[in-house]
């Protein structure tokens, strides 16, 4: 199982409820860069936590995403059943796009895609002086952060994780992005219980159960015993939203 095959598991869709939402100021900004037509393609939706909040004023949203699993867990979440989003099961690369959209999101997709044929398709489909809004979270931890980081080391097959403003800089250098505009937000405050955060982390490709398999319950008891010695059974970490657009 490759690591983009891990978001068809039923349990990884499921535990995305425990990821932190993004701020409004995401959403905000967001609704602010959809142009005429009203229409958003969210480019490998998953759940459609953008999708979902972009719904309610736009035409439409055509929400992509190859994973049958996220689509159905979209359906059931807070505002899956607005009949303005489209949920099309698909690869971007090949799926049956209807635009011009007004505004094309990639909500921590774009890196799951073949970025060249991606890239070109968007091109294709933006409208006259719309954009592509490349979008992401980045928490900020406290003091048991490193203890925290040491653990998923020990447990997870990939050793360095490629950032989205590190995918952004590569966009950029190779000419396929033309950046208009930033927007970091400050972090927001999001709080969990341990056992919340643990199912959080199975949630990611390397950390899902399906991967670590027998390894699964004692990674748990390793990140419990991470926060038991911090004292802490409520983890509560800084959100800080990442929204970058520009045309490809």
């Amino acid at each position: 199982m490759t690591l983009a095959e891990v978001f068809a598991d039923r349990e990884v869709a499921e535990l995305y409820r425990f990821r932190a939402p993004y701020p409004n100021e995401v959403v905000s900004v967001l609704q602010g860069l959809v142009r005429t037509p009203a229409v958003v393609l969210d480019a490998g939706a998953g759940t459609g936590a953008i999708a979902r909040q972009l719904a309610p004023v736009v035409e439409r949203v055509d929400a992509v995403d190859p994973s049958a699993a996220m689509i159905a867990m979209g359906r059931r979440l807070p505002g899956g059943t607005d009949p303005r989003i489209r949920w099309l099961r698909a690869r971007i690369e090949d799926a049956a796009l209807d635009g011009p959209y007004g505004l094309i999101t990639c909500g921590a997709s774009l890196h799951w895609m073949d970025r060249a044929v991606a890239l070109a398709r968007f091109r294709d489909v933006l409208a006259p002086g719309a954009v592509l809004a490349i979008v992401d979270t980045h928490n900020v931890h406290g003091a048991y952060k490193d203890d925290v980081v040491d653990v998923i080391r020990a447990y997870s097959e990939v050793e360095h994780h490629r950032e989205t403003r590190d995918l952004i800089d590569d966009l950029q250098t190779s000419g396929d992005f033309r950046l208009y505009g930033v927007l970091r937000t400050d972090p927001v405050t999001f709080e969990q219980t341990v056992s919340e955060y643990v199912e959080m982390l199975h949630s990611t490709s390397t950390l899902a159960r399906v991967r670590l398999r027998p390894r699964s319950d004692a990674f748990d008891a390793a990140i419990r015993s991470v926060f038991a010695r911090h004292g802490m059974d409520r983890v509560r970490y800084g959100v800080i939203g990442l929204v970058a657009w520009g045309r490809p």
